[in-house]
């Protein structure tokens, strides 16, 4: 357990690293570093890079030292930007996160929005494949993590592969999403609504998504493309910068 430790910290500290340089870092024989990283990628706790061959932290690795702080981190740097954009357009935003096989609403703009037909979201629990913050996860997360989450739906949900959604089969519907640069709903849950999701970054990973939600009687899915997509990019980008700026997590 020691040298496991050991691998993680030096992993962590430096937010990636070759088994050769955690070798060399640690003191510990390389064939044991493979073994160790190899158990910690099966826990969770790193993923492999297999372009640069770095070994990484996960969001859960960095949960042991935060006890969950780098969502509440989000939250706080989020929330006068969703303000702020929320006064703009009108419409509500949410911010979600992704925890224990679904996506958690962790703040909200409905309580203040004349648009809004919700309340009291915070705090809801969303499913991840029918809504646009969870395809916005899936979509941008690096292909360890995306298989991982799915991995965990298969057996946690009784979820079967191939995943067919009503927009699609899930692997179109995530490489559209790749290609608007957004997480989307047109259909299925919550059908009185349509939402677009922008990812919120930190250490290369997505760490919350952001949410646009409108009524689909008074606006089209491309004319909301159209007016807000670049405007949550944009609001979604500032927040995944205050987050590096800050070095919370």
């Amino acid at each position: 357990m020691e040298r496991g430790l050991q691998v993680l910290q030096s992993v962590n500290q430096r937010n990636g690293l070759k088994a050769a340089e955690v070798a060399a870092e640690t003191g510990i024989p390389r064939p044991t570093v493979y073994r160790l990283l190899e158990t910690l990628e099966g826990l969770g706790f790193v993923n492999r890079d297999h372009s640069s061959d770095k070994w990484r932290p996960t969001l859960q690795a960095k949960s042991l030292s935060s006890g969950f702080r780098d969502k509440d981190w989000v939250a706080q740097s989020a929330v006068p930007e969703m303000v702020r954009l929320g006064r703009e357009i009108l419409w509500p935003l949410d911010l979600v996160t992704f925890n224990d096989h679904q996506m958690e609403i962790r703040e909200s703009t409905h309580n203040i929005s004349p648009y809004s037909i919700d309340h009291g979201m915070v705090g809801l629990k969303l499913p991840v494949l029918d809504t646009s913050g969870g395809r916005a996860y899936l979509a941008f997360s690096p292909e360890a993590e995306r298989e991982r989450t799915l991995a965990g739906l298969e057996a946690q949900l009784g979820v079967t592969r191939p995943i067919i959604l009503q927009d699609g089969p899930l692997d179109q519907v995530l490489a559209q999403a790749r290609q608007l640069g957004v997480g989307f709903r047109k259909e299925g849950f919550r059908s009185a609504t349509k939402s677009i999701s922008a990812p919120i970054f930190a250490r290369e990973q997505v760490i919350a998504c952001l949410t646009i939600i409108w009524t689909g009687s008074a606006l089209s899915f491309d004319d909301a493309i159209r007016l807000y997509r670049d405007r949550l990019l944009d609001t979604a980008g500032r927040i995944s910068r205050a987050l590096a700026e800050k070095d919370m997590l």
